[in-house]
């Protein structure tokens, strides 16, 4: 269960207080829900992950997730769907009052990044620290999920999502 919203581009020194990941992530074929594979890079070293996901509602989705390693995330980068492109974001975790924050940052927006906050319901609320500056949320909108992101990012090279 989460929620997603568009926000300001924080603080440097404010992403500096989470973990910060380097993840490339690739969409695959699938004939129901998605899947897709992700190397995350960070400074624990480099790992590889596969996620199968099955959506509930539009904030609630099964999830299948588990390590990989290199040669099993390379054959399924065989699967990869011919009508997107990976995704390359920069991840920031930064706890915050009983939440994890996860704020991705990509390479073409300069003002703008996008918040995940994992909650234990579908009607929680979480609570926000004053360094992040909410444009609005995008839980339900389509353009915002990264399975599309990387359809856009296939269909508009070169162009950044719009805002």
């Amino acid at each position: 269960i989460e929620r997603k919203y568009l926000i300001s581009m924080p603080e440097a020194a404010f992403l500096a207080e989470g973990d910060r990941w380097e993840i490339t992530q690739t969409y695959l074929k699938a004939e129901d829900g998605n899947r897709r594979v992700r190397e995350v890079r960070s400074a624990g070293g480099t790992k590889y992950i596969y996620t199968a996901k099955q959506r509930v509602s539009a904030l609630t989705c099964r999830e299948e997730e588990r390590e990989i390693d290199r040669k099993t995330y390379l054959r399924l980068l065989d699967e990869a769907r011919p009508d997107s492109v990976p995704v390359c974001k920069i991840r920031y975790r930064i706890p915050h009052a009983g939440y994890l924050l996860e704020i991705d940052v990509y390479p073409f927006w300069q003002t703008a990044a996008v918040l995940e906050v994992e909650l234990t319901s579908e009607q929680d609320t979480p609570l926000l620290p004053p360094q992040i500056h909410i444009l609005r949320e995008v839980t339900g909108e389509a353009l915002y999920k990264n399975t599309n992101i990387a359809r856009f990012l296939r269909e508009h090279p070169g162009e950044p999502l719009p805002l």
